[in-house]
């Protein structure tokens, strides 16, 4: 529990305990120092043990709860866009394969007759080979632009998985925010329970008027609203969690973490720091990398297929001539050739001269990509720099003076109500006053521990980092 929890139950309570200090049932107050519980002398009535113990149950437990680098991990598992990506990544491996074969050869068969020209007496076959021959480096430009492509889908998967990643941050973070101040929520509307006793009393006993505990009873009937709509909230922030992980809807999901001891790895001191950090990790960066490379290889690849293309064959012919005379047959003429020779392609017209200018532009856009990735990273980086010493400056202001001012006006306020000056509607409204301090606190802690998940996101880090 936090000491400042700590300190405000105990305020509280205190107030209660010198209402009733001639009390015989009012004892010594304990504070509890695990899972943020508060015991008094005064057992908990039944429906605020059964409110903590719903909330510890269904939220959040520290030995078999799940943390947040445990959900990131399932999610990769499991998640279907991350599969496909790394599908995308089995392509492009299978696609270098191709890229790397040589090309077929081809056969070329031909039979010709003179038969239905008149001339039943000659024929020629014809039967011939030929290669495809890949000069000017197109089969490594080939090789060099699949290879990128690799490299490319790589990045992409990268950058997915940072998408996948900064979604479960900030559910994660709507949940702990969620079990926070339902925690605190908690707290206030068990005092209050025990409040209602004493008041209730006071009542019986012509002490206090009935509008007093119909005032606390109204309280803690608005506490309990705001503690259902948080519980709304925290079910929501909790199935999509259970998404995230794979399991099914109605398979139960515990954190083992609270606002204030979840945490992240190391984080760079500086934003210089931050910069370098971020620049080297931020799969943006290397993916507009990766597309100047590869738009450079397919610049050089249509470079070569712009040059003249060459094929080697070699040709076997066989043709014959012959008559036919009252004896038989009479062959004339039979022939037998080879022939070998280059077939050149000339690029006379199409030089791929319009895909030369889509391959420059190509690669100017993919150095104008990267320039405005490093804008962004940067812009990023500095924006959750400013918010964690925001949340910083806050917390320390609320520690130092709102916090114990709030308190001090408690204690006095306390007394008064002691001797019977001021009502307990005075009391209430003090009351709230010090729910909406804890309540900044509360935000505070959020916006720091948000702060430092976009700060982790934008400097592009894993927790296998």
């Amino acid at each position: 529990m936090s000491v400042f929890l700590k300190e405000t139950a105990l305020c509280v309570f205190l107030l209660a305990a010198t209402v009733l200090a001639n009390s015989s049932w009012a004892q010594t107050n304990i504070v509890s120092a695990n899972a943020g519980s508060i015991r008094t002398g005064v057992g908990p009535t039944p429906e605020s043990t059964s409110i903590r113990t719903s909330l510890i149950g269904k939220y959040y437990n520290q030995v078999d709860g799940i943390t947040l680098p445990e959900i990131v991990r399932l999610a990769l598992e499991t998640n279907g866009e991350i599969k496909i990506s790394r599908l995308e990544v089995e392509k492009a491996k299978a696609r270098l394969t191709q890229e790397g074969l040589r090309p077929n050869p081809s056969l070329d068969v031909s039979q010709r007759s003179g038969r239905l020209a008149g001339t039943p007496g000659d024929s020629e076959f014809v039967a011939g080979v030929s290669v495809p021959l890949e000069v000017f480096g197109q089969r490594s430009r080939r090789i060099d632009r699949a290879k990128a492509e690799i490299v490319l889908k790589e990045a992409e998967f990268s950058a997915k998985r940072r998408a996948l990643e900064t979604r479960i941050f900030l559910d994660y973070a709507d949940a702990l925010a969620a079990l926070r101040e339902l925690s605190v929520l908690d707290e206030l509307i068990a005092l209050d329970l025990q409040t209602v006793e004493f008041v209730q009393i006071r009542v019986n006993e012509g002490e206090s008027a009935p509008l007093e505990l119909s005032l606390l009873q109204t309280e803690i009937e608005r506490l309990r609203v705001r503690r259902q709509i948080l519980d709304g909230g925290l079910q929501s922030a909790i199935t999509k969690l259970k998404y995230y992980a794979g399991l099914a809807y109605d398979q139960p999901l515990r954190l083992r973490e609270d606002l204030l001891t979840a945490t992240f790895p190391t984080l760079p001191p500086t934003i210089e720091t931050g910069f370098t950090v971020g620049l080297s990790n931020r799969p943006e960066i290397r993916i507009a990398k990766l597309e100047e490379q590869l738009a450079i290889a397919g610049l050089r690849l249509i470079q070569s297929e712009a040059k003249p293309h060459l094929s080697a064959f070699s040709r076997f012919s066989y043709s014959d001539s012959s008559i036919d005379l009252p004896t038989g047959p009479y062959t004339q003429n039979s022939n037998r050739s080879l022939t070998f020779g280059i077939l050149v392609g000339l690029p006379v017209f199409d030089r791929n001269q319009g895909a030369k200018a889509e391959a420059e532009i190509a690669i100017r856009q993919a150095q104008e990509r990267h320039s405005f990735a490093e804008q962004v990273i940067k812009n990023e980086i500095v924006f959750a720099f400013q918010q964690i010493e925001s949340a910083k400056r806050a917390l320390n202001s609320l520690e130092t003076n709102v916090l114990p001012r709030s308190r001090e006006n408690i204690e006095t306020i306390r007394k008064v109500y002691e001797i019977g000056e001021i009502k307990i509607t005075d009391l209430l409204i003090e009351q709230r006053k010090l729910l909406d301090a804890s309540r900044d606190m509360t935000e505070s802690y959020i916006k720091r521990y948000r702060a430092e998940a976009d700060l982790f996101i934008a400097l592009g880090l894993t927790f296998e980092n």
